[in-house]
């Protein structure tokens, strides 16, 4: 992609142990990026710094807990310290409890909102109050999800954070635009990751698959394309996205 080298840029991906952040900080890694990767789960962040390392790629790893402002602080200080300011956000660390509305409990909706959204509005905040003082503008993406835009039962407080994460997505466009600052959204379908695999793997699954218009799920390597437009130089010229990247299957 004309513009997407990333040669000279620090990024900052959040939730990088597994499924889509593991994906996208290869892919920002394959770019050039050097990559800081943060979750809380320290053994899982050696490992995708190896793979990372294997391409001669540099790569970070930082434990942090996305629901803690003093822990995504002290992560987001670490990162510049070791790689330099950091060019690039990627906000995807995010949790799914699936009840019933009435069954969830008052520990259901903080362990998601504070991962899903909190954890998202520190980050942007702690990251970008760098860029600001830095002046040469910068990148933040934040991943929501189809489930903003559609929402389906059953997850209705994973769809009400992913929903505020477009919002302040939008509001933080428009207020650090001035900044040249550019900040968009991702919202993923349905894709296939180690953590919900056997789900589509089941009769349930298999039936829900054949409603979408494709009749198929995609792998996390389908955002790559989106992830390297946003984070790159290629999106100079867009701000305040909210970007479905799902098949067609919003279109349900």
């Amino acid at each position: 992609m004309p513009g997407s080298n990333l040669e000279g840029k620090v990024a900052f991906v959040t939730g990088a142990s597994t499924g889509l952040g593991w994906q996208i900080a290869l892919t920002l890694a394959r770019a050039g990026a050097r990559v800081a990767i943060t979750a809380r789960r320290s053994e899982r962040l050696e490992a995708l710094a190896g793979e990372i390392e294997g391409f001669d790629g540099r790569a970070l790893p930082v434990t942090m807990d996305a629901r803690d402002p003093d822990s995504i602080r002290a992560a987001v200080g670490v990162a510049e310290t070791e790689l330099g300011p950091i060019d690039v956000l990627v906000n995807n660390a995010g949790i799914a409890i699936q009840k019933l509305a009435q069954d969830f409990t008052d520990a259901d909706y903080r362990d998601q909102m504070g991962t899903n959204l909190d954890g998202y509005w520190f980050c942007a905040q702690a990251v970008g109050k760098r860029m600001i003082q830095r002046g040469q503008g910068g990148k933040i993406i934040n991943i929501a999800s189809l489930l903003a835009l559609r929402p389906i039962p059953q997850l209705v407080l994973y769809a009400m954070s992913k929903a505020a994460v477009t919002q302040m997505t939008r509001a933080l466009a428009l207020e650090w635009a001035r900044h040249d600052i550019q900040v968009n959204a991702i919202c993923p379908g349905y894709i296939e990751t180690e953590m919900n695999r056997p789900h589509w793997r089941t009769e349930a699954g298999r039936n829900f698959m054949r409603k979408f218009p494709r009749r198929r799920v995609g792998m996390p390597e389908v955002l790559d394309g989106t992830i390297l437009l946003l984070a790159s130089a290629a999106s100079d010229f867009i701000t305040g996205a909210i970007i479905p990247v799902d098949d067609g299957q919003s279109l349900m």
